[in-house]
């Protein structure tokens, strides 16, 4: 085993810390019921800095920590648009949809579908977010933190993935099937305040070892002058190969990351998202919750430094005296096919250069990005089950008792699911973008449906649901049709991330054609949209003009 008897103790010492603080704002006083408010929005209670906290905790995961690391270790700082966008995306989000899910007073996303669209276009939606988080986010997290696991306190070969997988999963289950989102948005405090401190002492430490002098500035400025290149945001065709020999502009096709899908993707992510919205919706007031998505915002420009920086830094000492990556056996990085597994980049990292005492700081770090995670996936899971499945169609007349325990019933089912799953992802390359990808196929036209129920009264409840199911061939046009087909029909091969604006414009073209065709007056569910709904106070407003300027000044640095 790689790691020391501190670092275990330090880790196990986290463990518990978390665990208590789960178990304590989870109790309840003798003879009373924990109500579905209680658990599934924390008794709408939480103030702004535990949203904005919970939301970066919630985001934050394998899926970064390990999966965008190993993107900045195959082609750079591109795939911090991520991030630095995100923040851009959450002022949007705070400013023009928070609002009416509040004044709904939403539990979850689907409820939005019902309220502006119909029963059946909700439970399409409930049961298709229910299979995403379970057979793809819950699955590649378990997957990602017990790798990184097996290679830092095993040899990386393997042999304790699934016990790490196991363990990752009960921990996770421990606190929050029993105190629901109360539990899991109050550890969430603790653990961004520990995978942000964990991360950063992760990439100073690693930039030490960049340079003979032991200095952090010498190490940045010698990652800088070795690969200027990685560190441009806006790129163009051939600019950056990957180790795998994959042109990097296929996943971030130069200034269409700024104009075109990378707004699908974070608007879904950030919007429509329930593990991601579930904290906002459960603020005490929406002045809280907008302020709790701008100090969310904020942590995000932050971000990169410590999720994709490393990777560049792995990147870089891994490079022989010509400048080629130079890679053996022992090195960790070689797959069983012979390829680079760009994913080992922070593992590897943690592993060799991590002093004793350090690592289990930075291993409760990486572990508290992962449990977080998962604990708000698992709980977002429930919380659809229960509140569009569960309540409206298995067990109307259901008390709070009964949908509480049908909750952490639900949440152990999925849990064990994604169990399952996860030891059969090894082999992916760049898990990060895998998601992003495959996830790419069903949110464009997710998307199109909220942004047209939100903001066109004519759409209608037909619209939507032919809207949403025709985006699926639509995108699976773009993804799977074989480039022959272009002798034959209109076919053109681009990026994924350009194939989902295309998608989310094709869904909202349909929407509106089918709405124009079905009637000319404003559907009776629409939404009443005024300027007073969309608001916001000084609270919000200065803090999201200083968040643009910074970001407009990040991408003008690293264009």
């Amino acid at each position: 085993m790689n790691i020391s008897s501190i670092d275990i103790t330090i880790f196990v010492l986290y463990c518990l810390i978390i665990l208590t603080i789960g178990l304590y704002v989870s109790r309840t006083k003798k003879g009373k019921v924990k109500s579905t408010e209680d658990y599934f929005l924390a008794g709408k209670k939480l103030p702004w800095w535990a949203i904005g906290a919970s939301l970066i905790a919630a985001n934050i995961s394998a899926e970064q920590f390990i999966g965008m690391s190993g993107s900045g270790f195959a082609l750079g700082l591109a795939v911090a648009s991520y991030e630095w966008m995100a923040a851009i995306t959450l002022l949007v989000v705070g400013k023009y949809f928070l609002p009416i899910f509040i004044e709904k007073g939403l539990y979850t996303i689907p409820q939005f579908i019902e309220k502006r669209f119909s029963s059946n276009l909700k439970t399409i939606l409930a049961i298709f977010w229910i299979c995403l988080f379970v057979f793809i986010n819950l699955a590649t997290i378990l997957f990602l933190g017990g790798k990184a696991l097996d290679t830092v306190l095993g040899v990386g070969d393997g042999s304790i993935l699934l016990s790490s997988i196991i363990g990752l999963g009960l921990f996770a289950a421990a606190y929050s099937l029993w105190g629901g989102l109360q539990a899991v948005a109050w550890t969430d405090v603790v653990q961004v305040i520990l995978l942000v401190l964990g991360g950063l002492t992760m990439t100073c430490i690693a930039l030490s070892h960049v340079t003979d002098s032991g200095s952090i500035i010498d190490g940045l400025r010698h990652v800088y002058n070795t690969v200027p290149e990685r560190f441009s945001m806006i790129l163009s065709e051939g600019q950056i190969i990957t180790p795998n020999g994959k042109d990097a502009w296929i996943d971030f096709p130069g200034l269409a990351v700024l104009v075109g899908g990378m707004w699908v993707a974070n608007l879904y992510y950030w919007g429509f998202n329930q593990y991601i919205i579930q904290r906002t919706l459960a603020a005490k007031s929406l002045k809280e919750g907008q302020k709790g998505i701008a100090f969310a915002a904020f942590l995000k420009l932050f971000i990169p430094i410590i999720v994709v920086l490393p990777g560049i830094i792995a990147y870089v000492m891994n490079l022989d005296a010509n400048g080629n990556l130079s890679l053996d056996a022992s090195s960790g990085f070689l797959g069983q096919s012979g390829n680079i597994v760009n994913d080992n980049a922070s593992p590897w990292l943690i592993k060799n250069f991590i002093p004793v005492g350090i690592k289990g700081i930075i291993l409760a770090a990486l572990a508290a990005a992962i449990v977080s995670s998962l604990a708000s996936m698992i709980n977002s899971v429930s919380t659809i089950f229960t509140m569009d499945i569960y309540k409206p169609i298995i067990n109307k007349k259901a008390s709070d008792r009964q949908m509480v325990k049908v909750g952490r019933i639900t949440s152990l089912v999925a849990l064990i699911i994604a169990m399952c799953i996860a030891p059969q992802l090894s082999g992916l390359d760049q898990v990060f973008l895998y998601i992003q990808e495959y996830t790419g196929l069903v949110s464009p036209g997710i998307l199109a449906v909220f942004l047209m129920g939100l903001f066109y009264k004519k759409a209608t409840n037909n619209a939507a649901i032919w809207g949403v199911l025709c985006s699926i061939p639509i995108a699976l046009y773009f993804k799977v049709a074989p480039k022959g087909w272009s002798d034959a029909i209109i076919y053109v091969d681009i990026p994924y991330l350009q194939q989902m604006l295309l998608t989310c414009i094709g869904t909202l073209l349909i929407i509106w054609g089918i709405s124009s065709f079905e009637k000319k007056e404003s559907d009776p569910k629409g939404i009443h949209l005024t300027k007073k709904v969309f608001a916001t106070s000084s609270s919000f407003n200065i803090p999201a003009i200083i968040i643009l300027l910074i970001t407009a000044f990040l991408y003008a640095m690293f264009w």
